[in-house]
């Protein structure tokens, strides 16, 4: 999905919400509804940060050791000291 389409999501699902909400096309919704419809983008803000909490938590959860990459970067940062021992800089 590109940037263009989010926004007009977001903004079409923003319109809907402000036309239910203060009844600009005179729909006069139930109380129950318009009860529902009011808090709807608190609702949806604490869903999207349950989802975002839950999706961090999976992937630090099943992050995977790189034991060859972190042997190939000590082996860099040793290369790196050595040259820049030999250049006059003391660790």
């Amino acid at each position: 999905m590109t940037k263009l389409m989010e926004w007009l999501a977001a903004a079409l699902l923003g319109a809907a919400w402000l036309t239910l909400s203060f009844d600009l096309l005179g729909l006069s919704l139930p109380e129950p509804w318009r009860r529902l419809v009011w808090p709807l983008p608190v609702y949806l803000l604490m869903i999207f940060g349950c989802y975002s909490l839950a999706t961090v938590g999976f992937r630090v959860a099943t992050l995977r050791d790189c034991e060859d990459a972190a042997r190939e970067l000590q082996e860099q940062i040793r290369e790196a000291r050595k040259d820049l021992s030999r250049r006059g800089l003391t660790f």
